[in-house]
C-alpha cells in the first residue's frame, strides 16, 4: 500500500536536520572569544535592513521573511560572512525562523534594540523626555525576542545618538539605557549577552566617546559598554593606511579594554567598491587594536551601497561589490585573524574620571539618571509583552530564488549548508557561488532599489509549499524529496 501524506511528513520530519547551534560569544577584555574553545572572534559581518525604513512594521521586519533569510544566508555563507547587524526590529512578531536559519549557518547578529517609530528610540535632542517606559517596552521587547538565540552576540543600546546635534546630557541617557539593559538580562536571561554603543565617527568627540563608554563607575559597574562600534567612511576607494586616517584611529583606540569594531565601513565615493581596506583591517597593523567590521549594506538602496539587488520576490543580483568583498574575504588568513592574544583578553578598564575627558562640548559627568519605576519593575520581573523566540530545526536545502551575477549570468549550485554545532561561518568555506556560461534576461538583472527582500514572501512560501505537495501524487522517493522540502520551506 502506497505510504500516507501523514507517514511521509513524518518521515519527512525525521530526516531534517536538527537545531545545530553556534557557541555564544563572550567578551574578555578586549576580545570577543569563543565561549567553548577562547579562540579569538572577530567579526566579518554586513549591515543586513533589506527594504530599509520602509521594509520595517509592526508587523514586518528583516528577520520576519523566512524565505528572504535563507537565500540571504545560503549567499553569505559563500561570500564568507560571519555576523549580520539589523537596525529595525519589532518585538512583536516571532523571529524564530530567520534567526534559527542564520543560526544553522554559522552567523551571529548584533541587534539594535531601537526603532524609527514613534516612542522607539532615545530622541538626542531630549534624552530626558523619551527615556521612560514607552521606550523600554521596545528595548525590553527585543532582549525577549532574541535572547534565547545562541547567535545573539550582542545588543546595540545605540546609534549615532551622540553628535554634533545632541544635546550635553545624552552620553548620560544612553549609558543609563546600557546599564537597564545588562541589568534586565542578567535578571532575565540564561546567559550573558553583551550590550554595546555604535558611534558616528566624529573625530573631535570620538576617544572622549570611547573613554566615556568603557571606564568603569564604582557605583554603577554595569553601565560600562561590554564593545564599542564605529560608523566610519573614511577609506575611499584604493586608498591606503596612512591616507584614510585608519592610522589615526589605531592610535586612537590603541588603549581600549573592550572590543571596538566598525559597525559600519564601506565608502562608496569610489564605485564600484573595492574594499582594498579589509587586508588592512585584518592585518597585524589592526587586529590587536579593532575586532573586524560590518559593510554597509547587504541590499541595494536609493544611496547605492548594495552588494546584493533584490529584483523581485523570486530573482536577485550579485553585484559587482559582492565579488570585490568576496576575492578580499578570501585572501585572509583566519588562522592569524582568529589567534588569541592573553595581553589583550586581560585588559583591564579604567576608573571613570574627569580627567579622561578633553573636549569641553562633552559631558563630563557620570551622575546617571534614575531608573524610572515601571522599567525597574520590569527589570526585576521581566517585561511579559513580547514574542519570545527559540530555535527550530533547519534542513539543508537549494534555495528556491533565482540567483544572476552582475555580469547577468544565472548562478548555480547556491545552496544553504546547515553547519556542524559550534561551527561559525568562514571564507572559502565548502559552500559555493559558481555562474553559468549563459546570460540571464534583461528583466532579471535590471535592480530596483526600492524593492523589499521581504515584500511577497507569502506568496513565495505559498509556491514553493504547493510545488511540494503536488509531489505527492509520485513516487515513493519522489514524495519523500517533496515532503522534506515542504518541510524546509515552513521555515
Amino acid at each position: 500500500m502506497a505510504p500516507t501524506y501523514t507517514q511521509l511528513f513524518a518521515a519527512a520530519c525525521a530526516l531534517a536536520t536538527t537545531a545545530h547551534a553556534v557557541t555564544p560569544i563572550e567578551v574578555q577584555g578586549k576580545d570577543f572569544v569563543n565561549s567553548k574553545t577562547g579562540d579569538r572572534f572577530q567579526i566579518l559581518g554586513v549591515d543586513y535592513q533589506p527594504g530599509g525604513s520602509s521594509g520595517f512594521s509592526t508587523t514586518q521586519d528583516p528577520l520576519t521573511d523566512a524565505d528572504a533569510c535563507l537565500r540571504d544566508a545560503a549567499l553569505m555563507q559563500g561570500l564568507g560572512v560571519n555576523t549580520i547587524r539589523v537596525y529595525n526590529l519589532s518585538p512583536d512578531v516571532d523571529h524564530s525562523k530567520c534567526a534559527s536559519i542564520f543560526n544553522g549557518a554559522g552567523i551571529y547578529m548584533v541587534l539594535d534594540v531601537n526603532s524609527p517609530l514613534s516612542g522607539g528610540s532615545l530622541d538626542r535632542t531630549d534624552p530626558q523626555g523619551t527615556y521612560n517606559a514607552v521606550y523600554f517596552e521596545q528595548v525590553f521587547g527585543i532582549i525577549e525576542a532574541f535572547k534565547n538565540f545562541p547567535n545573539t552576540l550582542g545588543f546595540f543600546a545605540g546609534n549615532e545618538v551622540i553628535n554634533e546635534q545632541s544635546v550635553y546630557e545624552a552620553p548620560a541617557y544612553v549609558r543609563a539605557v546600557v546599564r537597564d539593559m545588562k541589568d534586565y538580562i542578567a535578571a532575565n536571561a540564561n546567559r550573558s549577552i553583551p550590550v554595546g554603543y555604535s558611534a558616528a565617527d566624529v573625530r573631535p568627540i570620538l576617544v572622549d566617546t570611547l573613554d566615556y563608554f568603557m571606564c568603569n563607575m564604582e557605583n554603577s559597574t554595569t553601565s560600562r559598554a561590554d564593545f564599542f562600534g564605529l560608523n566610519s567612511y573614511s577609506w575611499c576607494g584604493d586608498s591606503t593606511y596612512v591616507e584614510s586616517g585608519y592610522n589615526t584611529l589605531v592610535e586612537d583606540f590603541s588603549n581600549a579594554s573592550l572590543p571596538v569594531f566598525f559597525s559600519e565601513f564601506g565608502c562608496n565615493a569610489v564605485m564600484p567598491r573595492e574594499f582594498t581596506e579589509v587586508a588592512a583591517l585584518y592585518s597585524d597593523k589592526m587586529d590587536s587594536v579593532f575586532s573586524g567590521g560590518l559593510v554597509y549594506e547587504w541590499t541595494e538602496e536609493a544611496n547605492d551601497y548594495g552588494l546584493v539587488a533584490i529584483n523581485s520576490t523570486d530573482v536577485a543580483t550579485l553585484l559587482t561589490d559582492f565579488k570585490n568583498l568576496e576575492k578580499q574575504y578570501s585572501k585572509l588568513d583566519m588562522t592569524s585573524v582568529e589567534s588569541s592574544n592573553s595581553s589583550q583578553t586581560s585588559k583591564e578598564p579604567v576608573t571613570c574620571a574627569t580627567s579622561l575627558i578633553s573636549t569641553t562640548t562633552f559631558l563630563n559627568s557620570w551622575d546617571l539618571p534614575t531608573v524610572p519605576s515601571k522599567v525597574a519593575d520590569w527589570i526585576k520581573s521581566g517585561y511579559t509583552n513580547a514574542t519570545v523566540g527559540s530555535l527550530v530545526a533547519v534542513s539543508a536545502t537549494t534555495i528556491p530564488q533565482t540567483i544572476y551575477d552582475y555580469n547577468g549570468n544565472k548562478v548555480s549550485s547556491v545552496k544553504y549548508k546547515v553547519l556542524a554545532s559550534d561551527e561559525s561561518n568562514t571564507p572559502n568555506n565548502s559552500t559555493s557561488i559558481d555562474s553559468s556560461t549563459s546570460n540571464g534576461t534583461t528583466s532579471s538583472t535590471s535592480s530596483s532599489s526600492s524593492s523589499s527582500a521581504s515584500s511577497g514572501s507569502s506568496s513565495s512560501s505559498s509556491s514553493s509549499s504547493t510545488s511540494a505537495a503536488a509531489g505527492l501524487s509520485t513516487s515513493v522517493m519522489g514524495l519523500l524529496t517533496s515532503a522534506t522540502l515542504f518541510v524546509a520551506f515552513l521555515l
